[in-house]
């Protein structure tokens, strides 16, 4: 039902069970706010969003008010920019003043408020106690500092995740973001994925960084630096260097490295074009066997640190084939290192992956990973800066490297639905010896946090889903526990449409930014040549001169992992 309200002396038009701050943003009125999310419930905590309403004596939050139709709502009055200022004074009074060398310096969301209420001083002083910073977590690193109890990361980890392993501690002024037992992170259901960094508005949330590790080892004289890229980086640092947003620029990017250092230059969609091999023969065989079905996807590491974790019932289905970054790493090692003549223990591989949760599974004792560093996409922009490359004058050059043959298929393993995609395309092919009719399966494409379809190879219908944001995974589940039985393959990304939104990616989250990232790698699948993995020369080369098939006994020694009982944490 629509009304109207009254805003700043103008007519505006509002829908019952609308919030006040819904309507100023739809009416291009913005009010600051460090609690709110948009999608989540509202909590008020922040108090930033307040508005003066008449008729009411105190200033209420925008966030989590209801419109009504008798309200006349002034938004920058002289009272209520007092109120936020001194919000913003008081958490000023709390927090350190590490600003000119803090990671999120000129990405500060309090810095940027304080600017905007013209605070450039300290107001009030509290003597702030020490406080531990959390360390010991392979993948994210919490500073309890520089919290401001806005409360962002509890629901994203609740309520996206599914997971809840922080909350509020204490009571009163004594209250604090922590972990129910009081402990570090790596001590609780966290599972790296870093959702968490990605709605933190200052710096108490930010990933563990092997930045130093890979600087040195570029320095090295004794050491022969490899990096992999995620498909998912190319299109996600774009705009962040002064390209056209979206744009695959993977060539400019394999120049700068050679520039920086690198001997070597990997798409890590060689390695999601020997999953998909694996996986469909991994799949292939037990729907012949009827055994363990649904089969479920096992390429992001935050998924399956939730099976492990949360839900052992299910490791069975999991499938035991490693990550693409963790194949890319083995068979560098194990096969193309050798060719070049470079003992595998000299080689140092980095990863660049848009994900947190690689880092620890990388460093898990159970991956057997020849990774030897993981950056995000973030630390990957500021190694460019740090050390000097300028994409605007940089011209594509003739790489080092020419094990860079990809199909489009291990390059959609970036978007939620897409690593599902390549397997379907593959399967096909291995079970009938034909080619799938139409590569594109529509089902698969876009933004939905489910989607679900059956395709027909051979005689056989095989039903399957895509599930992102790890807390839609727990409905589906349910559903399988309670008897449905119509799935063959389930893809599980933990993060909201998959890769193109990890918790290592550039902190612009915009709807604008996930689609135009999510366009690119469709683009590229349908501009590409070889647009499924069982036709990459460079796959069939490691098959025919090192592994011999999919799910050899070489294959599972090299690629596939055993799922231990008690993961290390």
């Amino acid at each position: 039902m629509l009304f109207t309200i009254e805003i700043n002396d103008q007519k505006v038009s509002a829908r019952r069970g609308e919030t006040i701050l819904t309507v100023l943003n739809r009416s291009g009125i913005r009010v600051p706010t460090l609690c709110h999310l948009n999608g989540y419930t509202p909590t008020g905590s922040c108090r930033l969003c307040v508005v003066e309403v008449e008729g009411i004596r105190s200033l209420i939050p925008s966030c989590s008010a209801p419109v009504e139709e008798w309200m006349k709502i002034r938004t920058h009055t002289p009272r209520v920019l007092k109120a936020r200022r001194t919000i913003v004074e008081l958490l000023l009074a709390n927090h350190p003043d590490d600003c000119f060398y803090c990671d999120r310096s000129g990405g500060c969301e309090l810095q940027a408020l304080a600017d905007e209420l013209n605070v450039h001083e300290r107001k009030y002083m509290n003597r702030r106690k020490p406080v531990q910073v959390d360390r010991n977590c392979p993948a994210i690193e919490r500073n309890p500092a520089k919290c401001i109890l806005c409360e962002r990361c509890i629901r994203v980890c609740d309520e996206m995740i599914g997971v809840s392993a922080i909350e509020i501690i204490g009571r009163g002024n004594k209250s604090q973001i922590g972990t129910g037992i009081n402990k570090g992170l790596n001590y609780t259901a966290c599972v790296k994925c870093g959702q968490c960094i990605m709605v933190c508005p200052t710096n108490a949330l930010k990933e563990k960084t092997t930045f130093p590790n890979v600087v040195e080892a570029l320095n090295n004289r004794e050491l022969y630096p490899v990096i992999q890229f995620s498909p998912t980086v190319p299109v996600s640092i774009a705009d962040e260097i002064g390209i056209k947003p979206g744009k695959d620029i993977m060539t400019l990017l394999r120049t700068a490295m050679q520039r920086i250092g690198f001997k070597q230059v990997f798409d890590s969609s060689f390695g999601a074009d020997i999953n998909i091999m694996e996986v469909a023969a991994e799949l292939a065989q037990r729907i012949k066997t009827g055994e363990n079905l649904p089969l479920f996807t096992s390429c992001c590491p935050a998924w399956v640190k939730y099976i492990q974790d949360t839900k052992p019932e299910y490791k069975g289905w999991l499938s035991t084939t490693k990550s693409p970054q963790l194949i890319t790493g083995e068979i560098f090692k194990r096969y193309f290192a050798p060719l070049a003549g470079i003992p595998g223990e000299k080689v140092f591989m980095v990863s660049v992956m848009p994900c947190t949760a690689k880092k620890y599974e990388s460093v898990n004792e159970q991956s057997k990973s020849e990774v030897d560093a993981v950056i995000t996409t973030r630390e990957l922009l500021k190694m460019i800066r740090m050390l000097g490359i300028d994409f605007t004058t940089l011209e594509p050059e003739q790489t080092a490297s020419s094990n860079n043959i990809r199909s489009s298929a291990g390059v959609l393993f970036g978007a939620a639905g897409g690593a599902l995609e390549g397997i379907l395309r593959t399967l096909h092919f291995q079970l009938t010896g034909e080619e799938l009719a139409n590569y594109k399966i529509p089902e698969l494409r876009g933004f939905k946090g489910r989607k679900e379809g059956k395709i027909m190879i051979g005689k056989t219908a095989i039903g399957y889903a895509a599930i992102s944001g790890l807390a839609n995974a727990k409905s589906l589940m349910n559903e399988i526990k309670a008897g449905r039985n119509d799935l063959h393959i389930i893809e599980i990304m933990a993060c909201p449409n998959g890769c193109i939104n990890g918790g290592g990616q550039p902190f612009d989250t915009s709807e604008k930014s996930i689609r135009s990232r999510m366009k690119a790698l469709h683009d590229t699948d349908d501009t590409e040549l070889i647009r499924v993995a069982h036709k990459n020369p460079l796959v069939s080369e490691i098959y025919s001169r090192l592994l011999g098939q999919p799910n050899s006994e070489l294959s599972k020694e090299l690629l596939h992992i055993t799922y231990a009982d008690q993961p290390p944490v």
